[in-house]
């Protein structure tokens, strides 16, 4: 009996016992992160922390700017609460996107922001970079059994005129004036200990209210890390908007997560029916994007940073409970709980198959 007990693992075509992985799989430090964008509030640290995820990200930017007590007293406080604050959105540095006077005055902001991140102890840094965001083309659509999907439809918004506050800007322009602002705040970021992740073009459309989008092809997220070539300098890497664009989401993940160039990740999926100009978030298990390959290649490439389940689709138990704020037919915490869900089973398996 303890021969058989010992062999049976051994036998030709079996995996030895010891071999597989101990149960439950969780995250860790070499491993990739689910985030959640909640607010730090006791309710907001017990929604995320039920269904399992231990690290925030925020949209809200604080003003610039930031300050190291600020933001030391935002680490803390997620600290309290059992929970670790790794990435916050910069904002408020117009000037420099479109080269108006005062943008040094901007860059100045942002690099004092850096330097107090990495004294606070903030990770990663996320920022757009938009001529113009092409919110105008979103609509809702009806998904499976009532629910709601975000769609885009390129027509709703071709042709707009540019608006005052933004002008018209060429991708000449917009290159121009981005490899101006990471030459001065990327080298900070070393010295800082802080990464960068520039948020893609969402949606990519070809032309957004007559500017053009650097950050609206997979060529152009290759030119944006080639700018200054650091660990400190890379993107947000979005598998939704890779397969808008009509690329290949895994191949892309491959590209960047092997010269360590994603700094955060969003994971969701979609149905494209025109690459730019047509498309519906849906639910993150019917789309067309590979989400285990995604994940898989994340885990090879020892990708360790955040992943955000994000746009959950509307269900009726988020509807039945108040409006829901954001993108057309997008959720709530429900639709939260399922994407998490399904992204960790991903997680799990992506793990254990490696």
């Amino acid at each position: 009996m303890m021969q058989a007990l010992g062999l049976a693992a051994a036998a030709p075509g079996l995996a030895p016992a010891a071999a597989s992985k101990q149960w439950p799989i969780t995250e860790g430090p070499d491993t990739p992160k689910l985030a959640m964008p909640y607010p730090m509030d006791e309710a907001g640290a017990r929604r995320v922390k039920q269904i399992g995820v231990t690290h925030l990200i925020g949209g809200g930017s604080p003003r610039l700017p930031w300050t190291e007590e600020d933001l030391r007293a935002r680490v803390q406080k997620a600290k309290d609460f059992g929970l670790t604050l790794y990435n916050l959105m910069i904002g408020g540095f117009n000037r420099a996107i479109y080269n108006r006077p005062g943008r040094d005055e901007d860059i100045e902001n942002v690099i004092k922001s850096i330097r107090a991140a990495g004294k606070a102890g903030l990770p990663v840094i996320e920022y757009n970079w938009y001529a113009h965001r092409a919110m105008e083309g979103y609509y809702e659509e009806p998904g499976r059994a009532g629910s709601g999907r975000t769609a885009f439809d390129y027509a709703k918004m071709k042709g707009l005129p540019p608006l005052e506050s933004e002008g018209a800007h060429t991708l000449d322009e917009m290159w121009t004036n981005i490899s101006y602002f990471l030459k001065a705040i990327v080298p900070v970021a070393v010295e800082s200990g802080v990464r960068l992740a520039l948020h893609p073009n969402d949606p990519p459309a070809p032309e957004s209210r007559g500017s053009q989008q650097i950050m609206g092809t997979v060529a152009g997220w290759k030119k944006l890390v080639s700018i200054v070539d650091s660990p400190a300098n890379g993107i947000t890497f979005d598998c939704g908007v890779t397969r808008e664009m009509g690329e290949d989401p895994v191949e892309t993940a491959r590209y960047f997560a092997s010269r360590k160039k994603i700094n955060h990740m969003h994971f969701r999926n979609v149905l494209v029916r025109k690459p730019y100009e047509s498309y519906a978030e849906v639910f993150i298990d019917e789309g067309v994007v590979d989400m285990f390959g995604v994940m898989k290649e994340l885990v090879k490439n020892k990708y360790s940073s955040t992943i955000y389940p994000e746009h959950p689709r509307a269900l009726d138990y988020d509807r039945e409970r108040g409006p829901i704020r954001g993108y057309p037919g997008g959720g709530g915490y429900t639709g939260d709980v399922f994407d998490v869900a399904y992204a960790r089973a991903m997680l799990q398996a992506a793990l254990s198959s490696m």
